[in-house]
Parts: C-alpha cells; sequence; structure tokens
C-alpha cells in the first residue's frame, strides 16, 4: 500500500484544465500569468506544483503550463523593456553573462624578437 497523502490532482488533464481557466481569466481581466497566480488557481502552491512536475505522467503538462506564463515575460521583457521581467526570468534559469573565449597561436620568439641576440 502506498505512503503518504493521495494525490491532490489525479490526472494531468485536471491540471491543464485548471490552468486553461486561469489563463482565461488573466486575459479577461488583461492581467499577466505568475507562477503563484497559477498555483493559486490550482489551489496549491509553488513546491507543490514543481512536486508534480517531477512525476512522469504530469511532467509535460507541468513543463507546458509553465512554458506559457515564461513565453509572457520573455515578451514583456522584449516588447517593453520591464526590467523587473529579466530578474523574474533569472529566478527560471535565465542568465545575462557574457563569456568571452580568447587564444592565439603566435609565435612570441617571433614577435617579441629572438632575446639571446648578441648586438
Amino acid at each position: 500500500m502506498p505512503a503518504g497523502r493521495p494525490l491532490k490532482f489525479e490526472t494531468p488533464e485536471e491540471i491543464e484544465n485548471l490552468a486553461t481557466t486561469y489563463f482565461k481569466k488573466c486575459d479577461a481581466k488583461k492581467q499577466f500569468y505568475t507562477i503563484t497566480g497559477l498555483a493559486l488557481a490550482l489551489d496549491t502552491d509553488r513546491v507543490t506544483l514543481c512536486e508534480y512536475a517531477k512525476r512522469p505522467e504530469f511532467t509535460n503538462t507541468i513543463k507546458k503550463i509553465k512554458n506559457k506564463v515564461i513565453a509572457q515575460v520573455e515578451l514583456l521583457t522584449l516588447n517593453k523593456g520591464h526590467s523587473g521581467a529579466i530578474f523574474w526570468m533569472k529566478n527560471f534559469g535565465w542568465t545575462d553573462k557574457q563569456e568571452i573565449h580568447h587564444s592565439t597561436d603566435m609565435d612570441l620568439k617571433a614577435l617579441l624578437g629572438n632575446t639571446n641576440q648578441k648586438d
């Protein structure tokens, strides 16, 4: 017999239906989607939502609905340049670091001249 509390959601479709309702309500009110708002619409919290994402049968559904939230934030960032959206995206693994790779195949002796030369 499995231990622990029974799952709040039996199927991924339950979550998807509630998420769709949440997105429609946000659209009607011209509000932004948020992960916390999504969790509230599911009558749960962010941590529980992330825990469902670890279950193979729910993984794709949770990724899909979270990506819908993230896509809206990306558009907001690109279209309006809101700095708050940039920080929000960093919380989901996005970075703004710049990497510079430098290498050379130069012959330093040729560049500096032969230092062993007698005058």
